[in-house]
């Protein structure tokens, strides 16, 4: 008899290749709690350590048991509802409590269902704005490896790579300067003040990732060059959208990553650990003047986006279930210890030969494997990588020859320690397997 494959396309996943992909049937702290089969038979519960936040989204932890009981207890009042005309309390009290904690920096918040949607969200925003107070303007300011989602304006944004290349003819144009890595700053800087100068009044908007670049292979840069181009930019009206998609919520080491540069833009966009990871949703704050250029008595004027589930009753709950715990454990204690702890482990793997660009900002660890050919995010070591660490009960998904460490800010220091391990055992057995072609 014939096993039956499951019917389900996953993301970035290679079907023609991959393995079966592995059944999860429960969650709890820092851990995935597996079907362990051999053979097509089960053999108990396999613990996977998840190092990477499920995909940077789980902040204090699967089913914590505050966020459990706040959706449990709205799903009982009230689990969806038009949001065009309607509202409810858990929306009202996340607004407000959103715009409290990024310092009352922003007015007004449009909730959407994504990260992708939110930078479309603002994308939307940003164009309509100076359409709106009658100084249309067409440009766009991006990074060229940064990753701001997969629909055709965030693929528009993000830089042209792997993840967008068959689409490129229907993404419209924009500006990708360099990003300001270590050493590259005076690069990028003039890049930027280049385009700014030839392009005088008609950039809308400066879509970035503030201080760490996810997708794009975790490159870090600094906060005073962030700084610089925030005011580059603002001597020439452009709006600025920082994607907090993935820095926000402590992962660098403050609340948003805007904080370090000593600003807060125009536009600044959540998802992810908004909600501790518990349910999706995104989340577009802006300032007042933006939402006024589309405050009219012509209805024409109305800010013409929508998705069915935007401002879910659930996902509200979570996040301001995820505030609560912000606001009566420890949680910036533990992100301090995260960080201690990569920065000891950086020490320890720069003694090896075979890795560089050892990085760490925040709770975020990685380091590159040295390649002599195929580096990059189709790089052949991916899934070797990745294999080796799931035999070691460990998820870490590195970005082609970069491996990175993301995890909840519940885990302890044993549990890195296991991880940090599973990179020397993975490291020393490629290491072994070269050694082994070249006898």
């Amino acid at each position: 008899m014939t096993e039956q494959r499951s019917p389900i396309w996953h993301p970035f996943t290679q079907h023609a290749i991959s393995p079966d992909s592995i059944h999860v049937d429960r969650a709890a702290g820092a851990y995935l709690f597996a079907r362990n089969i051999k053979n097509n038979v089960p053999k108990g519960e396999r613990r996977i350590i998840d190092a990477i936040s499920s995909w940077w989204v789980i902040s204090h932890g699967h089913c914590h048991p505050h966020i459990t009981r706040a959706v449990q207890e709205q799903a009982a009042r009230l689990d969806q509802v038009i949001f065009a005309g309607f509202t409810h309390e858990p929306a009202e009290n996340l607004a407000n409590r959103l715009i409290d904690a990024t310092g009352n920096a922003f007015d007004h918040i449009f909730f959407s269902d994504s990260g992708a949607t939110s930078i479309e969200v603002a994308l939307k925003m940003a164009i309509g704005y100076w359409s709106h107070i009658g100084k249309p303007r067409q440009k766009i300011i991006a990074f060229e490896d940064g990753y701001h989602g997969d629909t055709f304006g965030s693929m528009s944004t993000g830089g042209r790579a792997v993840y967008n290349k068959l689409y490129e003819p229907y993404l419209f144009e924009v500006e990708h300067i360099p990003v300001p890595i270590a050493g590259n700053e005076a690069i990028a800087l003039e890049r930027l003040e280049t385009f700014l100068n030839d392009n005088k009044d008609n950039v809308a908007a400066f879509v970035f990732e503030p201080l760490l670049l996810g997708a794009g292979g975790m490159k870090i840069y600094s906060p005073d060059t962030l700084k610089t181009m925030v005011d580059m930019c603002r001597a020439h009206d452009v709006l600025l959208i920082a994607d907090e998609v993935m820095t926000g919520f402590g992962r660098t080491g403050t609340m948003f990553a805007c904080e370090q540069a000593n600003f807060m833009p125009d536009i600044m966009c959540l998802s992810k650990g908004l909600t501790g990871g518990f349910l999706p949703m995104g989340a577009t704050l802006c300032t007042d003047a933006i939402y006024k250029a589309f405050y009219h008595k012509d209805r024409a004027k109305m800010f013409f986006h929508s998705s069915s589930f935007m401002g879910n009753a659930l996902s509200c709950a979570a996040a301001n279930a995820s505030l609560d715990i912000w606001d009566k454990e420890p949680v910036m204690q533990r992100i301090d210890e995260i960080a201690k702890s990569h920065a000891h482990a950086a020490c320890n793997f720069s003694k090896r030969k075979d890795i560089v660009n050892i990085r760490q900002k925040g709770t975020m660890f990685a380091l590159d494997v040295a390649m002599d050919k195929g580096s990059g995010y189709l790089s052949q070591v991916q899934p070797i990588l990745y294999d080796l660490f799931l035999s070691r009960n460990i998820l870490l998904r590195p970005l082609g020859n970069s491996v990175y460490i993301l995890p909840p800010y519940c885990i302890t220091q044993q549990d890195l320690d296991e991880i940090y391990d599973s990179i020397n055992f993975a490291l020393d057995r490629l290491e072994y397997e070269r050694c082994k072609r070249t006898v």
